[in-house]
């Protein structure tokens, strides 16, 4: 499958491609922490639903996190993901595919969990677990959160690999292992789903993966919306990769839209967060970076608009877009809070299987490091 991963993405698949050698690497300050989530997803033929609560919450999932700090310091989010179960992918392997590793590339993301597809298959738990403990860079920060989400509806006992030795595994480099059984609770238990997350001090959950995702609709979507196109004329694309990526952009704010404009809405949202980085691209992001430098930048991998410009030109066109950006951002983040009390004072219930088994599993663990939540 061909992908335009971004720098974290590439290093941690432990591949090194052009756009690692063109592009400024984003530096994140030692100081700084992380929310590592791995996500481990059924595809097997009754996945579908599963599959859809994924791509449709995603966005809310993402902007329930960016109101996480940790020691008063906003944590950086990475996200891998996992497919298994499908028959389509090699047998050798276990029915597993590695699709991202960490990445805070959200729009790689989003582009990755539209482009799967479900077959039936066998589902080796204890296979997919060990696989993201032994491919994922999951750092040695004692106050990063570190979870893997496994989700899908056969019994967790099947495979090679025992579960239980794959927790143990978990345990030892303290990643938290979480379980979402897709399907009745009691049947969860009995298929050893609850033990699996209990063994590593997770959390065991089942939700109806083929209920719809409910969203409630308010009086602030349009206004947010009409920002979101004025916030995507702030981007600067160069690089090789520039253009495509505002493509992939684009594309990702349209599959967004397809679900409904609720969920247009929560990328949105997510796109004017922190956790929203674009710096192997976007020129205003790449700017902000420690190891940026104009005097690298290549005329013919800028814009058109920016080629035969001066050093100060360019700088003073980021320095703009950067300022737009921050206001819009703002404005945003105004009529998010607005729509959030809205959406509360409907009183109707917006329980979203997926979204809120992860929601409150991350809450609940992030408490015991010295997370909060604004």
């Amino acid at each position: 499958m061909a992908c335009l991963l971004s720098i974290a993405a590439c290093k941690a698949n432990g591949e090194e491609t052009p756009a690692m050698l063109d592009a400024p690497v984003p530096f994140d300050p030692p100081s700084k922490h992380s929310i590592r989530v791995a996500l481990l997803l059924d595809t097997s033929n009754s996945m579908d639903g599963l599959i859809d609560q994924a791509k449709a919450q995603l966005w809310d999932i993402v902007n329930e996190l960016s109101y996480a700090k940790c020691r008063h310091e906003q944590p950086n989010l990475e996200i891998a993901l996992y497919e298994y179960g499908n028959d389509n992918l090699n047998s050798r392997e276990g029915y597993i595919r590695k699709i991202l590793g960490f990445t805070n590339d959200l729009d790689d993301v989003s582009k990755e969990l539209f482009s799967l597809t479900t077959n039936g298959g066998s589902e080796y738990c204890g296979t997919v677990i060990q696989k993201s403990l032994n491919q994922l860079d999951w750092g040695h920060d004692s106050d990063d959160l570190k979870m893997i989400f496994i989700a899908g509806n056969e019994p967790f006992t099947q495979g090679n690999i025992d579960y239980r030795d794959a927790a143990n595994n978990a345990k030892e480099k303290g990643v938290v292992v979480n379980t979402i059984f897709c399907g009745n609770y009691s049947h969860g238990i009995d298929t050893k789903w609850k033990d699996g997350a209990l063994l590593t001090y997770g959390d065991y959950m089942a939700i109806d993966h083929n209920k719809e995702t409910i969203y409630v609709a308010s009086p602030y979507d349009d206004a947010i919306l009409q920002l979101n196109i004025q916030l995507n004329g702030t981007y600067i694309p160069y690089g090789r990769y520039g253009k495509e990526k505002v493509a992939v952009q684009e594309a990702q704010d349209a599959n967004a839209e397809e679900y409904s404009k609720a969920n247009a809405v929560s990328r949105t949202v997510s796109k004017g967060s922190h956790f929203y980085k674009n710096s192997s691209w976007d020129l205003v992001d790449a700017e902000s970076e420690a190891n940026f430098d104009y005097d690298k930048l290549k005329e013919e991998e800028l814009p058109k608009n920016l080629q035969g410009k001066t050093k100060t030109e360019i700088k003073a066109y980021v320095k703009s877009k950067k300022e737009e950006r921050a206001r819009i951002q703002k404005e945003i983040a105004e009529l998010n809070k607005k729509r959030k009390d809205y959406v509360e004072s409907q009183n109707k219930s917006t329980s979203n299987g997926l979204e809120n088994a992860m929601i409150e599993a991350l809450k609940k663990q992030a408490k015991k490091k010295s997370y909060t939540w604004d």
